[in-house]
């Protein structure tokens, strides 16, 4: 199954399919990661909710399991100065949920520990030598970024505009994701917050492809053979999948969240910012109901996750927890994710063939 027409991700990356595993933190690790590359793609390891150490742990347990390619993600935000007037109208908002679980809230609240790139993921990096280095909202400073491509690492990030792609593309990436509005996780926006403008992947990736010269990864909607075919018939050179492996045994992801994403629908997701501030696809829940999805008083990010955290400890399940989830959640299976893989790279493959063996017409 090597005749993809398209091969510059396999050429870049050096898997055999031009599928990349979403870094998920918090519902993917090693088992994931390991899954994906056994079938031929490219899996990834979420760093933003660990330590050096933790992620260098799980480097060298996917180097046991797996022989190819590995890509290490990274958020790259900027942490909010502490802004305590932000904090308490977040506070203000949830005093209801504390009040109706007799929680205190003036009990001190654990942190949010979203980390961003710096200077010791760096040196991991160069100490790790993974074949490519991802990032979330944007680029790191520049030093950075020079440093993780000296180590070898291939760069690639996130674009939700065409502006984004150029932007990263001037700046020397490798390829560029082109993640469109239908993609759950959080929005990789970093050049803009206006979520009301941003364009669907099938809108998304053709405009990038005509606008910037290096390899497009189509990402959002796409959980079959069909968004594979539809992505490379558009021009992207590869997909990168993420809610499609969520109900994987492979995945991190509580019970409920499963739960949830095998009653999924259509219309049954939304962008939010109420579970850490920045906008981001999920399920709807209770407190996404009750609230509205998107709300000007939750704290910046990544601090409006500290103050749902004792309700999430007081009612376990889904009321309080972030579901994340794109608009496709309804075609993910639950199945293997090696043979998600494998059933990406069939189905797709032979959706271009057939595509490419119509008669055109006269």
């Amino acid at each position: 199954m090597s005749d993809w027409p398209n091969r510059r991700l396999l050429d870049l990356f050096g898997t055999r399919h031009p599928i990349l595993q979403a870094p998920m933190a918090g519902a993917s690790g090693v088992a994931l990661a390991v899954a994906v590359s056994r079938a031929g793609g490219l899996g990834a390891l979420p760093c933003a909710l660990l330590s050096p150490d933790e992620a260098e742990a799980q480097v060298e347990a996917f180097r046991r399991e797996a022989d190819g390619p590995l890509n290490l993600n990274f958020f790259c935000h900027a942490p909010p100065p502490a802004d305590p007037q932000a904090e308490a109208g977040w506070m203000a908002a949830l005093a209801p949920y504390y009040a109706e679980l007799g929680l205190d809230p003036e009990a001190p609240r654990p942190t949010a520990a979203r980390a961003p790139f710096d200077d010791a993921f760096c040196a991991l990096v160069e100490t790790l030598r993974p074949e490519v280095v991802s990032f979330h909202f944007g680029l790191p400073a520049a030093d950075l970024v020079a440093r993780a491509r000296a180590s070898g690492a291939r760069i690639i990030s996130s674009a939700t505009t065409v502006e984004e792609a150029v932007w990263l593309a001037e700046r020397g990436c490798d390829a560029v994701i082109a993640m469109g509005f239908e993609a759950g996780g959080h929005r990789a926006s970093f050049l803009t917050g206006d979520m009301a403008a941003q364009p669907g992947t099938f809108a998304l990736v053709p405009q990038i492809v005509d606008a910037v010269d290096v390899p497009v990864i189509a990402a959002g909607g796409v959980s079959d053979g069909r968004g594979v075919a539809a992505a490379l018939a558009l021009g992207a050179a590869g997909v990168q999948v993420g809610t499609a492996y969520l109900r994987s045994p492979e995945s991190l992801i509580p019970d409920f969240h499963r739960q949830a994403l095998a009653a999924a629908r259509d219309d049954g997701t939304a962008v939010t910012n109420l579970f850490t501030g920045r906008p981001a696809r999920g399920i709807y829940n209770r407190l996404m109901t009750e609230i509205g999805p998107m709300s000007a008083a939750a704290a910046p990010f990544p601090t409006a996750a500290g103050a749902l955290a004792p309700l999430r400890a007081a009612r376990p399940g889904p009321d309080f927890s972030n579901l994340w989830a794109g608009q496709a959640a309804a075609l993910a299976q639950a199945i293997s994710a090696e043979e998600v893989t494998r059933g990406l790279a069939r189905d797709g493959l032979a959706r271009l063939a057939r595509l490419s063996e119509r008669p055109r017409p006269a």
